[in-house]
């Protein structure tokens, strides 16, 4: 186990490029296993967990190739699928949420598909019921090992069909849109999650010859073909990243630029930034964050309290929810933060009332802001990281804080954000890593 020890109320200034999405990496990784030719992916975020994923693939049988740090190619020309019965898988899969997306492509090319109860962030229930009802609706039989929390799909032919989902999920529309894409017949998937990263998915799986068409709204038709070749993709900056790099510039009161943010995926994320006050810039495809003493929140135009709140794209992204809490404790005035889809993401705001935040949380959803406009700074405190972005929260609240901050259970933050004390050395912080 790792601690961060970190001494706030430094400025910062300079450049930082982000690294690549996360939570596309995570499903293009899966994708490989619907060919058995050569894939190449760039811009791989060098994470713990996309190198978890990247494990499984390697013992189940892909060829992994790392071209340069953050270049791969994959090759699923032979695989092993009894390590997907064994108690290795049971172990390596359990411990990552992202292997889930494993089991649509496993039943598209070979008729099954095996998966341990996933893990990943404990931040509520995130149920899994709506990949295997897309799964079972394409023809698949389910089956569910309750001593061994172990799922199990296979079908000896995939039918398309049409289907609604009972949620746009994310990883949910990824998984079923990997099992339509060898199905035979034409599958329709109405209320598809359309965040840039299916989309992303969507155009990776057309460049090796699927037929998928609606890519960027939430009604996908997907045309089966027999086969699938390679190809080349590059995944996007991390959206996330982005929103937390401008957290960390304005908490600081930093003059910061953000090289390569890919402007036309970023959705909502400005919007609400500058509804909070924070003023920045578009240079190119480059963000730049002009050093500012203060930031105001906007009320509504009738004078009522802001809310903030997230949905599915192109709502705002439920993961810089808690990049936003923790800017509104330093901003002028007071936001309403609504965290729909997840009902324990904002539990770690005991911990900024413990540096003298003025946080009131209303229920498991609600948080209201009371923003100290810097006139009384955070205090620096002992902490623990209980999940990737709220990690990443308070380790902005322990940069803007006066006195040195310890977070401990850091491998959190190393699940999501690549090298990230040294990436904030090159800009000044005064973070160490330190193993206990």
């Amino acid at each position: 186990m790792a601690s961060f020890k970190i001494e706030g109320g430094h400025k910062l200034n300079g450049t930082i490029t982000p690294q690549g999405a996360k939570n596309e990496v995570l499903q293009i990784l899966c994708a490989v296993l619907l060919t058995k030719e050569k894939v190449t992916i760039n811009n791989v975020p060098d994470i713990i967990d996309v190198n978890k994923l990247i494990f499984i693939l390697g013992e189940l049988g892909v060829k992994v190739e790392k071209l340069t740090r953050n270049s791969y190619s994959f090759q699923a020309n032979t695989l092993n699928l009894k390590y997907l019965e064994s108690a290795e898988f049971k172990r390596d899969g359990s411990s990552l949420r992202g292997s889930i997306m494993i089991v649509g492509p496993l039943l598209a090319r070979f008729g099954k598909g095996y998966i341990p109860r996933p893990g990943g962030d404990k931040i509520g229930r995130r149920r899994l019921d709506t990949h295997f009802e897309g799964f079972i609706r394409l023809g698949a039989k389910f089956r569910y090992n309750k001593e061994e929390h172990f799922y199990g799909v296979e079908a000896e032919e995939l039918i398309g069909t049409d289907m609604l989902l009972d949620e746009a999920s994310v990883t949910g529309t990824a998984n079923i849109l990997m099992a339509s894409v060898l199905a035979t017949g034409t599958t329709t998937i109405y209320n598809a999650a359309c965040e840039p990263y299916i989309q992303q998915l969507c155009k990776m799986l057309n460049a090796m010859g699927a037929n998928i068409t609606g890519v960027g709204s939430n009604l996908l038709t997907i045309i089966g073909v027999d086969v699938l070749g390679g190809c080349e993709h590059t995944v996007l900056p991390d959206m996330i990243e982005i929103g937390s790099w401008i957290g960390v510039a304005v908490m600081t009161h930093s003059e910061l630029t953000i090289k390569n943010v890919s402007w036309e995926n970023l959705g909502q994320i400005p919007n609400v930034f500058r509804k909070l006050g924070i003023k920045f810039e578009k240079r190119g495809d480059d963000i730049y964050i002009p050093e500012q003493e203060s930031y105001e929140i906007q009320n509504y135009i009738d004078g009522s309290v802001l809310t903030v709140a997230d949905a599915p794209w192109p709502g705002f992204t439920p993961d810089l929810l808690s990049i936003v809490l923790v800017v509104a404790t330093q901003a002028k005035g007071t936001v309403l933060i609504h965290q729909k889809m997840f009902e324990s993401r904002l539990f770690f705001v005991d911990k900024l009332i413990d540096m003298g935040a003025k946080v009131i949380l209303c229920d498991p959803h609600r948080a209201t802001v009371i923003g100290m406009n810097f006139e009384s700074s955070l205090k620096a405190t002992k902490m623990t990281s209980p999940d990737i972005r709220a990690g990443i929260s308070l380790l902005i609240a322990a940069l803007s804080a006066k006195g040195t901050s310890i977070i401990n259970n850091i491998e959190q933050i190393d699940r999501g954000y690549e090298n990230i004390e040294a990436r904030l050395k090159s800009i000044g912080a005064k973070i160490e890593r330190i193993e206990n």
